[in-house]
């Protein structure tokens, strides 16, 4: 099963830039700007990663980001996770990025979209390996601030398939970004939220996301299944709900591979992701195989978990089916 996961073709569709962002990389990147790190080696700094719950995640994913000030930093980040993800056959990933974590610390909305951009330009050409953008607000922001931000994309709109809408859910509901989220749709960007496990009111969030925002993804999700309501909502529209299993272990302490299962029987489209690997220190391959090993998944279930990824991906209807063909003739070749 291992080899199989290793080597079957996949689509990422839930990772954060700025979480792929390895301490060796990070240590680099403070020597080149001048930055102390509070930590003498990268072997330190891993030790620190002493997360049990979002909040505390969060606090050190945002000290991380400040080793990125330049352009080629942004270049360098996005190359080696787009390498990283090269090496584990994965051959198309949707990247969120978070602008607002860059430019409240005086690095422009330029800089750091054209470092992305850059890289995914060059993976593409030399690693072949597909890439879209997805620019994420942070929640815990205002409403106004998302709206200055969706903005400043304006120019690079054709750099984005989609927004997103991320970092700590605490008191910050969906509809709080009701207008931003018009506006982007108004323009033609697709759109997810980030609906974390086991938040407060996350059900009514869910819900709002559903209802009020109508996005065409979900990112986690797990929490509807305690409502058949939302559940048969979401197999209606046919929406992909992004679970991270390694991150859902650190958080809450599971992998959630039966949530996953039930997902799967009840026909939801359920995709496997890495949310954060860096901080959690398991990229797609290894969420894949903690999956597989906990949940005792078959080859089919697997195989559904891939396919599923291409499915709802924000890929045209043309690249799906050739990259389902793909996943399809890597299936035949090794059940014979």
């Amino acid at each position: 099963m291992r080899n199989f996961i290793e080597n079957m073709p996949k689509a990422e569709l839930h990772v954060h830039l700025e979480g792929t962002l390895e301490p060796e990389l990070s240590f680099s990147l403070a020597e080149k700007n001048g930055i102390s790190l509070p930590f003498e080696t990268p072997e330190a700094l891993i030790a620190a990663y002493d997360f049990h719950d979002l909040p505390s995640f969060l606090k050190i994913y945002y000290a991380g980001m400040s080793v990125l000030q330049e352009e080629s930093d942004f270049f360098d980040l996005t190359w080696a996770y787009l390498e990283k993800a090269a090496s584990q056959n994965i051959v198309y990933a949707e990247l969120f990025f978070d602008p607002q974590g860059h430019t409240t610390r005086g690095v422009a909305f330029e800089t750091v979209i054209t470092g992305i951009h850059n890289a995914q330009v060059a993976a593409q050409e030399k690693l072949g390996i597909k890439s879209k953008l997805i620019l994420c607000f942070l929640r815990d922001m205002s409403a106004d601030s998302a709206m200055e931000h969706l903005l400043m994309a304006k120019p690079y709109i054709d750099w984005l398939v989609g927004v997103g809408l991320d970092s700590d859910e605490y008191n910050n509901p969906p509809v709080k970004f009701k207008e931003v989220f018009a506006l982007a749709r108004k323009w033609g960007l697709k759109l997810t939220m980030h609906c974390d496990v086991n938040q407060k009111n996350t059900l009514e969030h869910i819900g709002q996301v559903l209802d009020d925002i109508q996005v065409d993804r979900i990112d986690h999700g797990v929490n509807a299944l305690e409502s058949d309501a939302l559940c048969n909502k979401i197999k209606a529209r046919q929406l992909g709900l992004t679970v991270c299993p390694v991150s859902n272990r650190f958080v809450v302490q599971s992998l959630t591979s039966q949530e996953i299962r039930t997902m799967l029987s009840k026909g939801m489209l359920a995709t496997i992701n890495s949310d954060d690997p860096a901080y959690f220190r398991a990229y797609l391959n290894e969420n894949f195989i903690a999956l597989q090993e906990e949940g005792n998944f078959t080859k089919d279930e697997i195989l559904t978990l891939a396919a599923n990824a291409f499915s709802v991906s924000w890929l045209t209807e043309p690249e799906k089916t050739d990259y389902l063909h793909k996943l399809s003739v890597f299936s035949d070749t090794r059940a014979e």
